[in-house]
């Protein structure tokens, strides 16, 4: 199955999970077009000064994946860290991360959360 971009729903959400500005959504792949247990696959995009705030995953895992941009993801416990292109983050299990943009172009990474 090739899906196009142009046939991927966008959407723009502010203040997601109280975090700060906008971030921009593109589903690549709905949840309803994946066989597996997917409940996102999605390349999300957070603009200068951006966050998703704070949140926990119970019963299942996120990944993401940075493309591009300068952030900071903070974990349980609030120990932070910087990442770039190339880096991953997992977290799930009951644990709880956010994302910032620290940098002054875009953040974009993949972001896919799979249920257990």
């Amino acid at each position: 199955m090739i899906k196009r971009r142009d046939a991927m729903a966008r959407e723009i959400r502010e203040r997601m999970r109280d975090g700060a500005g906008s971030v921009e959504i593109l589903h690549v792949f709905a949840k309803e077009d994946l066989r597996g247990r997917a409940r996102l696959f999605a390349r999300l995009k957070l603009g200068a000064g951006s966050s998703i705030g704070y949140h926990v995953h119970d019963r299942e895992e996120e990944v993401f994946y940075i493309l591009s941009g300068k952030g900071k993801v903070t974990e349980e416990e609030g120990k932070s860290s910087d990442v770039g292109p190339g880096d991953a983050v997992l977290t799930g299990n009951g644990g709880g991360h956010s994302i910032e943009n620290t940098g002054s172009e875009s953040l974009e990474l993949l972001a896919v959360i799979l249920p257990f």
